[in-house]
């Protein structure tokens, strides 16, 4: 694994960027700087619910497909190719791949790396964790999901942190309800987190997703009062707690994506796409 002289993360090796075969669609953004304003709401009819729940599967399946092949010595580059390849056997783009120039058709983000790690000739050491981001674009929708993976025997402490992070999903999904205002999901998540002295990263956000990848609709993780936008049924976005053991404060890479935390500690992420339902939330990132 690539590392500097403190044992801290460094950029590895980039393999060329993968192919699509030519039949699958692609999202408006391939090929352009950025993707166009998303003016279309978040909101969605019964029928396009399923058709992001039907890109979620994908997505949701390609992580799966990965997980098996994650232990000590494999390289993260080797995970993005194994999603890739079920991504695109099931008909659906991978939507990082493009997106305002992000090479590869995943994020694998390993221990100190909030978000966006560029999968590369990284290996994976016994102890470490592995955050893997898939988003598949399916029949003109995006579904949205990540998890984190412990690799090989892992410590207590970054065992407790996973756990602990996928919990504060579950209890960010739970505060779901029609007629709530969307802040209640982050003061859910941070009550929670603060219990155990976590910090909950702030500039990284849940997001409207089906028709964009990412609309302008944010989901805070953390009790801002501001994000006072009003739950409905028919809505759909994603939660995606980011959890450290220390500080909130990052770095960016000089590639402008992999973002890591500024004391280097270890940091925990999962995520889900979901529709507000009468009775809370359906997730749309199932396998």
């Amino acid at each position: 694994m690539p590392k500097d002289a403190s044992g801290h993360l460094i950029p590895g090796r980039l393999s060329p960027m993968r192919a699509v075969p030519a039949a699958i669609p692609r999202p408006e953004y391939v090929g352009k700087r950025a993707p166009a304003p998303s003016s279309d709401g978040d909101l969605y009819s019964p029928d396009e619910v399923e058709r992001i729940r039907a890109a979620g599967r994908v997505a949701a399946g390609a992580i799966e497909a990965a997980a098996a092949a994650i232990r000590p010595g494999v390289t993260t580059d080797e995970l993005d190719r194994i999603v890739h390849g079920f991504v695109v056997s099931h008909g659906a783009y991978p939507s990082t791949l493009g997106y305002r120039g992000f090479p590869k058709s995943s994020c694998t983000s390993v221990n100190e790396v909030i978000c966006h790690g560029i999968p590369d000739s990284t290996v994976l050491a016994d102890g470490d964790l592995v955050n893997i981001d898939v988003t598949a674009y399916l029949g003109g929708y995006h579904g949205d999901l990540n998890h984190t993976f412990l690799v090989g025997e892992a410590s207590e402490e970054a065992t407790q942190l996973v756990e602990r992070t996928r919990e504060a999903l579950r209890r960010g999904i739970r505060a779901v309800a029609p007629g709530r205002q969307v802040n209640v999901i982050g003061r859910a998540i941070e009550a929670y987190a603060k219990r155990f002295g976590y910090g909950v990263v702030r500039d990284y956000t849940g997001h409207g997703v089906g028709r964009a990848f990412h609309s302008g609709l944010i989901i805070p993780h953390y009790d801002a009062p501001e994000f006072d936008t009003v739950m409905e049924p028919g809505m759909v976005f994603t939660i995606e707690p980011m959890l450290t053991l220390g500080g909130i404060e990052w770095d960016v890479w000089a590639d402008d994506w992999t973002i890591v935390t500024r004391d280097r500690s270890l940091t925990a992420q999962f995520e889900h796409t979901l529709v507000v339902t009468e009775r809370g939330a359906d997730l749309l990132t199932l396998p």
